[in-house]
């Protein structure tokens, strides 16, 4: 999606954002926030009670400092498909971001497409002289040069 390097903190904000962020919005989160509103996009790893060591998606080089920055953004329509969010900072990853994961309950819809496929009716040009001579002659004219 990006890198906003955006807080948007704990405070509740309509349903975009949950009570269960970290630190304290800044700038970029409320800008980010603005956004999530003109798009109908929520930011699911801040609705879901974690401990602290869940929350934070990047640390510093120091390892002093570390913030919740990077989320997990969905439809607010596909709100109710979303059971866990939640970080793995023991993830291996060689990089000062750690994974959002999240865990989803799909509901797909059976493909009741008709099926596509021409079925030709073979057996009229060994009874219907008029019909082969047509397709022989159409054959015919396909395959000259």
């Amino acid at each position: 999606m990006g890198d906003f390097n955006a807080k948007v903190g704990t405070d509740k904000v309509d349903d975009i954002v949950g009570k269960h962020g970290l630190d304290v919005r800044n700038e970029r989160g409320e800008k980010l926030i603005e956004w999530c509103q003109t798009n109908n996009i929520i930011l699911e790893n801040t609705s879901f009670q974690q401990p602290p060591r869940r929350k934070w998606t990047w640390k510093s080089p120091s390892d002093e400092t570390r913030n919740q920055i990077d989320y997990m953004m969905i439809f607010k329509r596909y709100r109710n498909a979303l059971l866990l969010a939640k970080t793995y900072p023991s993830a291996d990853c060689y990089s000062d971001h750690v994974p959002v994961v999240g865990k989803f309950k799909l509901k797909l819809k059976k493909n009741n497409k008709p099926s596509t496929n021409i079925k030709f009716d073979l057996a009229i040009l060994k009874t219907n002289q008029t019909i082969r001579e047509k397709y022989q002659i159409s054959v015919q004219n396909n395959l000259k040069p």
